[in-house]
């Protein structure tokens, strides 16, 4: 009867050992990405500094940014300048937007007050607009091609080499993802 339950305790160990070798070198928090090649969800959302309606339909014809945000979101604050430089930088050939996620409005404002606030940011007052983009948290940053298909994303705080190097593809369809871009 002991040599069944040593069977049993080997048996389960050499599960145990194949489930943790499996998992080694995947990342636990990466969630898939299905929006890659899909046209962009539509929507309309309020302009956080002048309550004007900005709509995706608005932007079809040109390459767009979208930067899902809030001023509680530490990575965010350190991304912040480079998405202004970006904006600054690569204006003429990206929309680039920023939409508040699970944020005040007043937090918002007072956050680009201090950071700046060089391109639009809209008011996702109900969150259906990242649930339609499959936001997982935040930062996120979605590149969208001039006919409105996703090319892909970035997770977390994007650095200034990538974000050129998806604005040059967005506008050449040229260019690699890095590790953090889908």
């Amino acid at each position: 009867m002991n040599w069944r339950v040593t069977l049993l305790f080997v048996v389960l160990c050499l599960g145990l050992v194949g489930v943790l070798y499996k998992g080694f070198g995947s990342n636990p928090r990466e969630v898939p990405f299905m929006m890659k090649g899909q046209t962009a969800p539509p929507f309309t959302l309020k302009a956080l500094d002048t309550g004007t309606r900005m709509s995706m339909e608005q932007l079809k014809g040109r390459p767009v940014v979208i930067n899902f945000w809030a001023s509680w979101c530490g990575p965010c604050k350190m991304e912040h300048p480079v998405l202004e430089w970006g904006a600054r930088e690569f204006g003429g050939e990206a929309q680039f937007l920023g939409i508040v996620f699970e944020d005040t409005e007043d937090n918002a404002r007072q956050f680009l007050r201090q950071m700046g606030a060089s391109f639009p940011q809209l008011v996702d007052t109900h969150s259906g607009v990242a649930v339609a983009y499959g936001v997982a948290g935040v930062p996120e940053t979605y590149f969208i091609d001039a006919q409105g298909t996703i090319r892909g994303k970035h997770v977390g705080p994007i650095d200034p080499q990538s974000l050129a190097s998806w604005v040059k593809e967005l506008s050449t369809g040229a260019g690699a993802p890095t590790a953090k871009q889908q």
